[in-house]
């Protein structure tokens, strides 16, 4: 008896000098956060605290511990953390016998379908000395709130990137003739009204005589100049005589063609202004000090007589830029009007190819009726413009709002194989990235895509698959869909967020699972289950995920 009485009091004193087994791990030594487990990013992250109590750690145990999410059909490990009795050897974090110790690990691993019912284990791989020690696992968290993950689901019904035409039904046209005079005369002479500009001036003024349905006659202005060498008022005087002069035949051209239309014209006395321009343009050796005098005086005598001053250069300023200054402009003014829309349709009907490629897609754009007419469109353009990547992305936006991601794909890489800056497709591709959850493709296409015009719908899905909630709302400001209504719920914006889901048209299954969610963390039991039943009725395999989800753990018991 006596014997057996020392053999415990011997085993009590290994146990307290912690120098016996390794007791085993309890509960309530961990903490997680964030409780339950959440969503974020793709990743199902979390800290852990372990808080160890005094006495408890062997000082010659070494504790591999290592987080495991465990569900229905599948588990996932996190990275291990070590733990090591303060007589080890090692560089594991140490725990005092004495006085216990703390510690804090990371845990992370890809978030996949199933985890949104799911546990977190603590296993254990223990030793002391080299005899392996036996603990139980224990149950430390439990998930997945994977409200988040819904950026997967509400992608599909975005507003995707069409690539624009650059139809303009009216073009601003101007067709410009220019004439130059003798020092000191204002008649026009046979050889500057047979010059090329001229010519071009009287053919526009033939073509829209000729076509007045398609060219609209504005104006036509008339700008005369003298060159400021010699008295002013003889300058004011020349100016003037050349202004109508020009004028003068302007008029008879439109008599001429039969055209009725304002001559605006004008005349400026000594063209300064086009001196400095040419007098910068020119190679003349002192020409430094030429604009220097033009920013020193404003007089104009005063800068003539500075100029001259100038004896080397002078000579050269009267041969090759002062005779350039003497002259007239004379400039049409008219508009090219494009086909109506009616035109437009009834061209398709007759003979397609002779549309331009603005006015085709265009056409797709904005006049087609269905899905079917806009289609057959773009591939025709595809065939005339077969180097033109608005067509092939916008037909991939077709396939992408019908569902068909294989089709839509296969187009935005041909348009890309055309454009590989194109942002249309780039911001689509990235859309596509979002809805299949590969979020660093989503990055980098939809960062080629400035210029869309949904990029600032799409940086706001993709703020929202990196857990950037706010500034996902901010991108969201003109958007009224599901993803917007999700960037609120995540950012806690509750009373936003319910605005946007009573602006919502066309309401799908995620609408009202959204507007349920929002219900539940609003505590309006009454509202989760009428909205519940209204998604899981568009869409049944929503009940699964109802069943299993956090946001809805207090209604499902």
């Amino acid at each position: 008896m006596k014997k057996r009485n020392y053999v415990l009091s011997a085993l009590a004193v290994m146990l307290l000098s912690g120098c016996g087994k390794q007791k085993a791990f309890l509960t309530n030594y961990f903490a997680v956060s964030p409780t339950p487990l959440e969503y974020v990013a793709g990743e199902v992250p979390a800290t852990i605290g372990i808080n160890v109590p005094s006495k408890f750690m062997n000082k010659k145990a070494v504790v591999e511990c290592t987080p495991v999410l465990k569900w229905d059909g599948g588990e996932s490990a996190g990275e291990p953390f070590t733990l090591q009795g303060e007589k080890v050897e090692a560089n594991h974090t140490i725990i005092s016998y004495l006085n216990g110790g703390h510690a804090t690990m990371r845990f992370s691993v890809p978030f996949v379908d199933g985890m949104e019912k799911s546990d977190l284990m603590m296993q254990f791989d223990a030793k002391i000395g080299k005899k392996s020690v036996d603990l139980p696992a224990v149950k430390i968290g439990y998930g997945t709130q994977c409200t988040a993950s819904l950026i997967t689901k509400t992608a599909k019904t975005a507003n995707f990137g069409v690539a624009p035409d650059n139809f303009q039904r009216v073009i601003n046209q101007k067709q410009e003739a220019a004439v130059k005079f003798l020092l000191g005369q204002a008649n026009l002479r046979g050889s500057e009204l047979n010059s090329q500009t001229v010519q071009d001036f009287i053919t526009t003024l033939k073509n829209i005589k000729n076509d007045e349905q398609s060219l609209v006659l504005n104006n036509i202005e008339v700008s005369a100049y003298a060159s400021p060498d010699g008295a002013y008022r003889i300058n004011e005087r020349l100016a003037a005589k050349r202004g109508e002069v020009s004028e003068g035949y302007v008029n008879q051209q439109l008599k001429e063609n039969q055209l009725v239309t304002n001559v605006d014209t004008k005349y400026t006395a000594e063209d300064w202004e086009g001196f400095q321009a040419l007098v910068s343009q020119s190679n003349l050796p002192d020409k430094e000090i030429i604009l220097r005098v033009l920013s020193m005086y404003q007089d104009p005598e005063q800068r003539e007589r500075e100029i001259r001053n100038v004896a080397l250069v002078y000579k050269e300023l009267a041969e090759a830029v002062l005779p350039e200054l003497r002259r007239a402009r004379m400039v049409i003014n008219y508009d090219v009007v494009g086909r109506s829309d009616e035109d437009i349709l009834l061209q398709i009907r007759k003979d397609i190819s002779q549309l331009s490629v603005e006015e085709l897609i265009y056409a797709a754009n904005t006049l087609a009726l269905s899905d079917g007419q806009k289609e057959s469109i773009l591939k025709k353009v595809t065939t005339l413009f077969p180097n033109d990547y608005r067509a092939y992305n916008n037909l991939g936006e077709i396939a992408l709002r019908n569902g068909d991601l294989d089709t839509a794909q296969g187009y935005f890489r041909q348009a890309l194989g055309l454009n590989n800056n194109a942002p249309e497709p780039n911001v689509n591709l990235g859309m596509i990235a979002i809805q299949n959850g590969q979020f660093q493709d989503a990055e980098m296409f939809i960062s080629k895509g400035v210029n869309a015009n949904n990029f600032d719908e799409a940086l706001g899905h993709l703020y929202l698959a990196q857990a950037k909630y706010p500034q996902a709302s901010t991108k969201f400001a003109k958007s009224a869909n599901n993803s917007a209504v999700l960037s609120h719920i995540l950012s806690q914006d509750y009373a936003d967020g319910l605005k946007i889901l009573n602006n919502i048209k066309n309401p799908d299954a995620m609408t009202y699972y959204l507007r349920a969610i929002l219900a539940a963390r609003m505590e309006n039991a009454s509202e989760v289950k009428e909205n519940l039943d209204k998604a899981i009725e568009l869409d049944n395999s929503l009940a699964k995920r109802a069943a299993n989800d956090a946001e809805f753990s207090n209604y499902n018991k």
